[in-house]
């Protein structure tokens, strides 16, 4: 019972100025004498400089010696289009007929020529293939005899459909019946049609594959 004892700080270790600041390290010697060593050493007392040194050149001789012989700007032309004294380059206002004076001017470049090469012959290339697809694929006419032997044969099938056609119920009640049936008679039209069509022909052209 009663307040708690508590030790209390010693009056000698208060707290100090500046003591809870970070410390760097400590510098090394060595590291000052390098530094040292880099820097140029300051003159002596006793030391002095050159004095007396003179230039035996004649700067005036030397200046008017370059200007008399050296050769004169030229002034820039220049053209003013307005009263109050408006001027700009005439080289680059486009007055100067300047490109029409180049020896190349009017002549096609050579990039267009050898563009205009490369694009010929790869039409060129184009035709001879579209020409060789052609010949491969031109129309053959049939001789007489394989236009006989294909109208027999036509006209063969014709008659085993037919025949197929014949034996074919009455009574179509069925949906396969059905199809069958249709099936059978689109057959037999189509081979109708392409019989008279050699019939009626006698000249007749197909496509090589």
């Amino acid at each position: 019972m009663g307040p708690p004892k508590i030790e209390v700080p010693s009056p000698k270790n208060f707290l100090q100025k500046r003591s809870k600041e970070p410390k760097l390290p400590h510098r090394k010697r060595d590291e000052g004498r390098k530094r040292l060593l880099t820097i140029p050493s300051v003159p002596h007392v006793t030391d002095h400089p050159l004095m007396g040194i003179q230039s035996k050149k004649n700067f005036i001789n030397t200046n008017a010696a370059d200007v008399i012989m050296g050769v004169a700007k030229k002034p820039q032309p220049i053209c003013v289009d307005t009263r109050q004294g408006h001027k700009y380059l005439l080289e680059t206002s486009g007055l100067v007929p300047k490109y029409i004076n180049k020896k190349d001017y009017g002549l096609t470049p050579k990039y267009v020529i050898k563009r205009s090469e490369e694009v010929k012959r790869a039409q060129e290339e184009y035709d001879a293939y579209v020409k060789e697809t052609l010949r491969q694929k031109a129309m053959k006419r049939l001789s007489d005899e394989e236009r006989e032997s294909l109208l027999q044969g036509l006209k063969k099938n014709w008659e085993e459909v037919h025949h197929e056609f014949q034996g074919l119920s009455v009574d179509i009640d069925t949906l396969p019946k059905k199809i069958r049936k249709e099936r059978l008679e689109a057959q037999m039209k189509q081979l109708e049609h392409d019989i008279s069509i050699i019939e009626k022909h006698k000249i007749i052209y197909i496509a090589n594959k």
